[in-house]
């Protein structure tokens, strides 16, 4: 028999020493659970209370939701040439519209380029496309 042969008697010792850290590990993950349930369960009541106390301050009389920040218009001029042209109209307008008022040439090149800042306003929430190609101010 050489050194490397293990006899059945140390293979048991081994796997009794084995089955004993396994055992001492699952014990101790049992804990870890038992404690972070016990840390979950606290969260969820402190996040139900957070939502009551929400509910009942948007209850009180008198109270309004905060109203969202209004939308950023971008800094080019010509987005505030565009702006004034709405400002001043009754009635939604169409690019080429648009474009006279500004005093643009009529050409596609302008017209497309001014429907494009259309679009962009339109996204960012400024304006409304009330039809496809017709642009207005958002009702208050």
């Amino acid at each position: 028999m050489s050194g490397r042969e293990l006899t059945l008697g140390a293979v048991l010792v081994r796997l009794e020493e084995r089955e004993r850290e396994i055992a001492a590990q699952a014990e101790t993950t049992r804990e870890q659970i038992t404690q972070l349930t016990a840390r979950l369960d606290e969260l969820g009541r402190a996040a139900e209370e957070v939502r009551i106390t929400h509910k009942t301050l948007l209850e009180l009389p008198g109270r309004q939701p905060p109203a969202p920040p209004a939308p950023k218009l971008p800094d080019y001029p010509a987005y505030q040439q565009i702006m004034a042209v709405f400002a001043a109209a009754d009635t939604p307008l169409r690019a080429r519209h648009v474009c006279e008022a500004m005093d643009l040439e009529i050409a596609p090149n302008n017209i497309n380029d001014t429907r494009l800042k259309l679009k962009r306003l339109t996204e960012r929430g400024i304006l409304v496309e009330a039809e496809q190609g017709l642009f207005t101010q958002p009702r208050s």
